[in-house]
């Protein structure tokens, strides 16, 4: 009896008032663009920090034109080994996404569970249809009944089958001819 009791027994969850509801958005919201500016600014420190370290302060004061020229070519070479080094980082990062996408659909394949897109629905004519089917290059014709194969009739006359007015044939039959002909078989 105690375990029938333990089931319908339900323990009713207080509801929240409207009003606190709103009032935890708020601070949820307030909490959220503080540590939204609090991650701006560490960025940001971190960045200055980084190009202090990798960028010198260019000293330009009593250069000649041929030693300022040699410094633009050296900055040159700087910027196109980082450049480099930039795009090498990108493509790294793009074949690791890659890759991480091909785990989780195996991962995804494993469970069973599959994510299924959600599908909309598309009017299309007759024509686009079959222009998309059969591409481009050909032409584009709703005459269905043209690629259909054509059946040759055959003459009856090619059959061995004469035809004749179907009176004659009565008349002929109703005679004592016509029921000799029924009945003899190796005649005919």
């Amino acid at each position: 009896m105690d375990i029938f009791k333990t089931y319908t027994v339900m323990e009713v969850k207080p509801k929240i008032p409207a009003s606190r509801k709103l009032l935890l958005k708020t601070l949820m919201l307030a909490k959220a663009s503080e540590d939204l500016e609090r991650e701006i600014k560490a960025t940001e420190e971190e960045k200055a920090k980084t190009l202090a370290e990798n960028v010198l302060p260019l000293q330009c004061n009593g250069l000649s034109i041929q030693e300022l020229q040699k410094l633009c070519m050296k900055l040159h070479r700087q910027i196109d080994t980082v450049d480099e080094e930039r795009y090498n980082i990108e493509e790294k990062v793009k074949k690791n996404a890659l890759e991480i996408n091909g785990l989780n659909q195996k991962i995804f394949d494993l469970k069973g569970k599959f994510k299924r897109p959600t599908l909309r629905r598309v009017r299309i004519s007759a024509d686009a249809m079959l222009k998309a089917l059969l591409g481009s290059t050909h032409k584009v014709s709703l005459d269905l009944r043209a690629n259909l194969k054509s059946v040759k009739k055959e003459d009856e006359k090619e059959k061995g089958v004469e035809v004749t007015d179907w009176r004659k044939n009565i008349e002929a039959m109703s005679g004592m001819e016509g029921r000799k002909k029924k009945f003899d078989t190796s005649t005919a």
